[in-house]
């Protein structure tokens, strides 16, 4: 079966990624994994012989016929045919924490992130590969350029780590791009911060609306009054001139509680 482009399908076929990918996810012998995009199954097969349960999600209706019949003597095993966009993690979990896995799509990469992230209370913890440069914003520091509303979001979930690269000869058909597995161990900060999740999401938006901008003309742009900026900015201790790129969460939330008050 020839790969579709239209789905982003370039699969894994190096046997000794496809190990330590696994590995990565830690014990899975009692845990229920959800791997996204199985594809032919080159992590499947592994992931059926470690985990206590395996739900995998497959859109392609092609590639889900030949999982069902590669698996149809795993009791441990369960196929969802669907987008993972369309797919609810609690309803799912049933009250667990889910591990998750899976070789992302390159064309809908943050969508997918971002889907995670909102569903982060039935999730313990992910291993997931994506292109280089997606996982280089995830774990940005403040000040690079890489550094931006992807990296704060994950940050705001979870504690990201990068593991390892690949290059575009682990796949078929290859890739253009390299492509980096990193772990997502989920870890809320919205009580520590102090912030109410929806409204502090949408405050960052705002801020890196137009990344080129200062932090002060984009929130002018969202609205907030001159004055209460100023003000607002002088309490968080964040320079009039600096841009949304240069800050660290926890100033974020500073910025965002004193705009509140105001």
């Amino acid at each position: 079966m020839p790969p579709k482009s239209r789905l982003g399908q370039n699969f894994l076929r190096d046997e000794g990624a496809v190990a330590r990918m696994v590995a990565s996810l830690g014990d899975i012998s009692d845990a229920t994994v959800l791997e996204i995009g199985p594809g032919h199954g080159a992590l499947t097969f592994l992931l059926a012989e470690k985990a206590k349960k395996l739900i995998a999600v497959e859109v392609d209706p092609e590639l889900a016929n030949e999982l069902r019949v590669s698996f149809r003597n795993h009791e441990n095993f369960t196929l969802i045919e669907r987008s993972i966009l369309a797919v609810d993690f609690a309803e799912i979990a049933q009250g667990e924490k889910l591990v998750v896995i899976g070789n992302l799509p390159y064309y809908i990469t943050s969508e997918i992130l971002l889907h995670i992230l909102d569903q982060h209370q039935s999730i313990q913890r992910a291993v997931l590969m994506v292109q280089r440069e997606v996982a280089e914003r995830v774990t940005a520091e403040p000040g690079s350029r890489d550094y931006g509303l992807l990296t704060v979001t994950v940050a705001l979930h979870a504690g990201a780590e990068e593991l390892f690269t690949l290059p575009p000869q682990a796949f078929v058909p290859p890739p253009q791009v390299h492509s980096t597995v990193f772990r997502l161990h989920i870890a809320p900060r919205f009580e520590e911060l102090g912030v109410e999740p929806e409204a502090f999401i949408g405050f960052l938006r705002r801020c890196f609306v137009q990344k080129r901008k200062t932090l002060t003309n984009n929130l002018r742009s969202a609205g907030y009054a001159a004055a209460a900026i100023e003000a607002s900015m002088a309490k968080a201790a964040v320079p009039l001139k600096a841009r949304a790129e240069t800050l660290e969460l926890t100033r974020f939330a500073a910025l965002f509680k004193a705009l509140e008050q105001n």
